[in-house]
């Protein structure tokens, strides 16, 4: 298969690229620069018509935002954001039209819910951030076209060729001895998702959650310093522990995350490449 993908050097972009030229497929990556991982590059940016002519599916990655924010990733300028973000999405999916698609979603469409809360596909949604609305209408979009929104948590990994992994500031902190706030959050790997997204490619049109592992900053510092000997200053357990994605839908496609056994490998191809 032919495969256009935008966001292609994004942190999630570059693990979707690695996959699908591991399984086989031919990428076109689009925008500004090519991917690390190879495929053909095609210049690309929210506001050109997208050359995708000759290929078959089309996974869309790219979002606009200030640096290492999403949620709040409007900075001072929420019109600029709906502008590029939305309206360039929806004009995509119109070019995209009789292609397979998938959209990267992600879980900010549930933020508001209260703690305890499952997260399943069929929830009532009103987000509270401009991120989760810009998603979710996205994802509305994209259903009445007949595509397919894969709702993703947090992405961990190896970092692509020039790039920092995701985890790199915080594991640094912690080797200078640094005070670190606690924090709790949800993860899956990279490859994981990016064989989600290749399922989804032949799946049902439709809204999947895509989450692994419910990780408090405290033990991933515990399994880091017991990988590298450092020892840094822990924070105390979160307080916060944030609501379970339920998987259960994309599961049923056949796929299996790689739990804490991707974590402990992916943690431990860190510490060897530093």
């Amino acid at each position: 298969m032919r495969i256009a993908v935008t966001g292609a050097t994004g942190l999630v972009g570059q693990f979707i690229v690695a996959g699908a030229l591991a399984a086989g497929h031919q990428v076109v990556a689009l925008g500004r620069s090519p991917s690390p991982h190879g495929g053909e590059h095609r210049p690309w940016t929210f506001h050109d018509p997208a050359p995708f002519d000759d290929c078959d599916a089309l996974v869309h990655a790219a979002f606009a935002h200030v640096p290492g924010r999403y949620r709040g990733g409007e900075g001072d300028d929420p019109a600029g954001f709906l502008r590029t973000n939305l309206d360039g999405t929806l004009r995509l999916f119109e070019e995209a039209r009789g292609r397979r698609t998938v959209f990267l979603s992600s879980r900010a469409v549930y933020d508001g819910f209260p703690a305890g809360s499952l997260l399943t596909e069929d929830l009532p949604l009103a987000p509270d951030s401009l991120y989760g609305q810009v998603k979710l209408r996205a994802e509305e979009a994209l259903a009445s076209l007949g595509g397919t929104s894969l709702r993703a948590t947090g992405v961990y990994g190896p970092p692509a060729p020039g790039q920092r992994h995701k985890w790199a500031d915080l594991f640094d902190s912690f080797a200078q001895g640094g005070e670190i706030a606690p924090a709790c959050g949800t993860e899956v790997h990279g490859a994981d998702l990016a064989r989600a997204v290749l399922l989804l490619l032949d799946a049902a049109p439709g809204a999947y959650n895509c989450s692994d592992l419910v990780l408090d900053r405290r033990d991933l510092l515990d399994r880091w310093s017991g990988i590298t000997g450092v020892e840094g200053q822990r924070p105390a357990a979160s307080v916060k522990v944030p609501n379970v994605m339920d998987c259960a839908r994309l599961r049923a496609l056949g796929w299996t995350p790689g739990g804490e056994v991707a974590l402990d490998q992916t943690l431990r191809a860190l510490a060897g490449a530093g």
